[in-house]
């Protein structure tokens, strides 16, 4: 294949976790790979793991004007996007009582403004026959404790692309959802803190299979929605969650 033939795929949140398990998926894949961060020296450190295939661009999902940019040097260095993954989002743990204004706004901010900003800055760059891919959560459905404003913003992610999916009628192009449960990802240690372990342990229980997640397992699912293959699966919500949300 040459270059000019390559798919080019725009990772958002391709740092870490399930965004940098999807860059380096769909690199192997044979596509040119575009990651962005919002801390430059976490992004082009994933770069140089990831490979020649990969390029980072710093860019803030929750600030349109960073979007702007993101774009537009998109467009200037590589012409077009044949697949989107959304994938930026972070959640804060908090109960009611506890909630504070920042919490809300930054999870609101990220999870939501900058999925709609996100897709649709990069639509006027795909053609027919590309693919958006939208990282959602079962927290949609199922959000727990402490986690009411993260599982809202991961509702509002589903209920916007059920609406994009008849905007886009006749464009050509297909939106999809994967929404994973509980993933063993840096980040979620992170949430849960000096706590993590024991955590950990019982979403292991949970689990219909026993275990939660592995990034890459969301990074094959999310390559299956964006290929060819599931080139009838438009406007989907598919979990990935071992069974979790459906015990």
């Amino acid at each position: 294949m040459s270059t000019s033939d390559r798919k080019i795929a725009l990772v958002t949140g391709g740092s870490s976790g399930i965004g940098f398990a999807v860059a380096q998926k769909m690199a192997k894949q044979g596509m040119r790979v575009i990651i962005t961060g919002r801390r430059q020296d976490a992004l082009y450190h994933a770069v140089a793991k990831l490979g020649d295939d990969v390029a980072g661009i710093p860019a803030d999902v929750s600030s349109p004007a960073s979007l702007a940019a993101l774009f537009s040097k998109v467009q200037a260095d590589f012409g077009t996007i044949d697949v989107l993954v959304a994938n930026a989002g972070g959640g804060v743990h908090a109960p009611l009582g506890k909630i504070t204004e920042q919490d809300y706004d930054q999870q609101f901010d990220t999870n939501v403004k900058g999925v709609v900003f996100t897709v649709q800055g990069a639509l006027p760059l795909m053609k027919p026959g590309s693919s958006i891919v939208v990282v959602g959560s079962t927290a949609s459905i199922d959000p727990g404790p402490n986690m009411s404003i993260y599982g809202a913003t991961k509702a509002a992610v589903r209920n916007l692309v059920r609406s994009w999916v008849s905007d886009l009628k006749g464009s050509g192009i297909r939106l999809n959802i994967v929404s994973p449960g509980p993933t063993n990802t840096q980040s979620l240690r992170d949430a849960f803190g000096e706590h993590a372990e024991e955590a950990l342990a019982f979403l292991n229980g949970k689990s219909p299979i026993g275990r939660i997640g592995e990034p890459e397992e969301i990074a094959e699912v999310a390559a299956f929605l964006a290929s060819d293959a599931a080139s009838y699966v438009n406007g989907v919500e598919l979990f990935a969650d071992g069974g979790a949300s459906q015990a």
